[in-house]
């Protein structure tokens, strides 16, 4: 998958078939759009490409209402990363400032679409908006389409909405803790990306010596504190993992993230590590001695072995 971060440095894509939106959490519905892309743009040898934006359109347009308070299942390269597994071919990350927003959709369009990328198909999901005051719909897609040499297809809502699919519905269940339900909603597993670092003396001492891993991005939705189980993939690690997270809403970037693995491996410290979450397995609790969180620890640790195997 190429990345690029502009429409000027674009080189050349063959006869693309385009789709815009943000994409957060590359979710069951935002594949349906990509399949459709991938098999047209097989049908006329052309390349897959998306257009998303960031930062998120809400945090600069609401930065004190809705964007404020809009966290994000994904981070930029954990979106990266699901967006390179759906086999998608060129992904345009566009810097999404009051400027941008301004732009009109028929511009957008004849200036975008049309003269920097030559689009010859463009595919946008049921009820979607586009450009300044978000204008721009299917029809008036479609009506510039006809006189412009380029196709619009619109996927229908049943093939996006399966059980009523939406960011917005999996951002509620991850913050509920309803890992199982957040990623039948997903059609893969929550993740959370990041480099990981030795951590938590305490926890080496009673036999649970821990990773952590950093939060990337402020606006990153991370499950509530607890337990969950986990899988922890990187370059050399493939292991069965307890994660451990305790929020901190003041200031998110150091809301504490760690792993313990169930299998052995050397140092992994200062890989980057992809987490897969499984299911909570319990909310945190206050233990007060050490025994109590040995054996605290000890009964997770069993819980996430006969859970993932």
């Amino acid at each position: 998958m190429k990345i690029f971060y502009d429409f000027d440095h674009l080189g050349e894509i063959r006869n693309a078939v385009i789709t815009t939106g943000s994409f957060d959490g590359v979710h069951i519905g935002h594949k349906v759009i990509l399949q459709r892309l991938k098999k047209l743009a097989a049908e006329i040898g052309g390349e897959t490409v998306l257009i998303t934006f960031h930062p998120h359109p809400r945090k600069v347009l609401y930065p004190d209402t809705l964007g404020k308070e809009l966290f994000l299942i994904n981070s930029q390269r954990e979106k990266i990363n699901l967006l390179q597994k759906a086999g998608l071919d060129n992904l345009i990350i566009v810097e999404f400032t009051l400027a941008f927003s301004k732009i009109t959709s028929i511009d957008f369009v004849k200036n975008i679409l049309l003269n920097k990328l030559h689009a010859r198909m463009i595919v946008i999901g049921f009820n979607h908006h586009f450009g300044h005051n978000r204008e721009g719909d299917y029809g008036e897609l479609r009506k510039f389409g006809s006189s412009n040499g380029f196709e619009v297809e619109e996927i229908p809502e049943q093939d996006i909405h399966n059980e009523s699919v939406s960011s917005t519905k999996i951002r509620k269940a991850i913050q509920n803790g309803s890992i199982q339900k957040a990623n039948a909603y997903l059609d893969h597993q929550y993740i959370m990306m990041g480099v990981l670092f030795n951590s938590s003396e305490t926890l080496e001492e009673i036999g649970f010596p821990c990773y952590s891993m950093k939060i990337e991005e402020a606006s990153k939705l991370v499950p509530p504190n607890g337990v969950y189980a986990v899988t922890v993939t990187g370059e050399d690690i493939f292991s069965r993992a307890m994660c451990f997270i305790r929020k901190n809403d003041d200031s998110p970037l150091d809301t504490l993230v760690e792993v313990h693995l169930l299998e052995n491996y050397g140092s992994i410290e200062g890989q980057v590590g992809t987490l897969l979450f499984h299911k909570r397995i319990r909310e945190e609790r206050v233990l007060t001695s050490t025994d109590d969180l040995k054996k605290q620890l000890t009964i997770d640790r069993n819980q996430v072995d006969e859970l993932i195997f």
